[in-house]
C-alpha cells in the first residue's frame, strides 16, 4: 500500500479572493440590471453561470489557526494541506479537514504486566507527542488518536517484558534502576510504531511502577534482605581493612610483638567488635597476654 505523504495545497490570500468575488458581485448586479433595462433574456445564459460561480466561490474560504492544519480532499482525491495560518481561500469544491498539529499528552492507564523475571507488575507511561503530517495522520490510519494510544500501551507492555523490575545484577538493566535508558528504549519504540500515522513522539516517561499488590509484601522483604546483605558486605569490608591497618601499625611502630596465635586472637576480637550489631562489652586483661 502506497502512503500518502502531505505536500502542500494551492490557496491563495482570502483577502484578494474576497476583492475578486467582490469584483464579482457588482459584475452581476450590473449585467442583471442591463439584461432588465434592455430586455435582453439571451444575457442569461451568461448571468446564470456568473452567478452559479460567485455564489460557490464563498465555499472556498477557510482560517487557519496557528498549530493547526487543513487537509483537502477533492473528491475522494487527497489535493494537499494548508499548515501556514491565516486567511486563505482554496478550491470551493474541495472538502477541508481540520486536524490539530499541537502537543498533546496521553497518559496510559495502570496495566498488569509480567517483567524480565515473569513476576506481575503495575506501570504506566506519560507519552508527549504531536502531529507532523497530516495526510498520514488522516489518511493512513482509522483513528490517530486512538492509534496512538493503542500503540503507546502495546509499546509499554513489551518494554516491560524484556527487563525486570529490579536486576540483582548491577551490569543489566532494569526498570527501576536504569529509568533513562528505559525511556529512551520506550521513545524509540514509540517512534517506530507510530511513524506511520504520522506522529512525532518528543517525550516519554514512566510515571507509575510497582509491584503488582499480590506479591508486593513478598518482594518488600526481599529488598530489605538485600539491602541487609549488601551494607553488611560494606561492614565486613572495611572492618577487614582496619583491622588490616591496625596490625601493620603495630608491627611498623613496633609497639608490640605478637606471634600468630595472637594475632587471630586480636583479628577475632576487633572483627567481633566491628561487625556486631550490638554494643561490644570490653573485657580487661590485668594480666599477661597469655592469661
Amino acid at each position: 500500500m502506497d502512503q500518502i505523504t502531505e505536500r502542500e495545497a494551492r490557496r491563495i490570500s482570502g483577502y484578494v479572493a474576497a476583492f475578486t468575488i467582490l469584483l464579482l458581485i457588482v459584475s452581476d448586479v450590473l449585467l442583471f440590471r442591463w439584461i432588465a433595462l434592455n430586455d435582453e433574456p439571451v444575457l442569461l445564459w451568461v448571468e446564470i453561470p456568473l452567478l452559479l460561480l460567485t455564489v460557490f466561490s464563498f465555499f472556498g474560504f477557510l482560517v487557519v489557526q496557528p498549530n493547526e492544519a487543513r487537509v483537502l480532499v477533492l473528491f475522494g482525491k487527497y489535493i494537499g494541506s494548508i499548515r501556514k495560518d491565516g486567511f486563505w481561500w482554496a478550491n470551493p469544491f474541495a472538502v477541508k479537514r481540520h486536524i490539530s498539529l499541537r502537543i498533546r499528552n496521553f497518559n496510559s492507564e495502570k496495566i498488569k504486566v509480567n517483567d524480565f523475571h515473569g513476576n506481575p507488575i503495575e506501570i504506566a507511561a506519560v507519552v508527549v507527542w504531536r502531529v507532523v503530517d497530516s495526510a498520514r495522520a488522516m489518511f493512513d490510519v482509522q483513528n490517530f488518536e486512538d492509534f496512538v494510544a493503542i500503540q503507546s500501551e502495546t509499546a509499554l507492555r513489551g518494554l516491560s517484558s524484556q527487563y525486570p523490575y529490579d536486576a540483582q545484577d548491577e551490569a543489566m538493566l532494569s526498570l527501576r534502576g536504569n529509568p533513562i535508558q528505559i525511556v529512551d528504549h520506550l521513545k524509540q519504540e514509540l517512534e517506530t510504531r507510530l511513524a506511520v500515522a504520522g506522529v512525532e513522539v518528543i517525550e516519554s516517561r514512566i510515571s507509575h511502577l510497582a509491584y503488582a499488590p499480590e506479591i508486593a509484601q513478598a518482594m518488600l522483604r526481599r529488598q530489605q534482605a538485600q539491602a541487609i546483605i549488601a551494607a553488611r558486605r560494606k561492614i565486613v569490608e572495611g572492618a577487614v581493612g582496619m583491622v588490616d591497618d591496625a596490625l601493620r601499625m603495630l608491627s611498623e611502630q613496633k609497639i608490640v610483638q605478637l606471634d600468630e596465635e595472637k594475632k587471630a586472637t586480636m583479628v577475632n576480637n576487633l572483627m567481633v567488635a566491628l561487625v556486631s550489631d550490638n554494643d561490644v562489652q570490653p573485657i580487661i586483661n590485668t594480666g599477661t597476654l597469655y592469661q
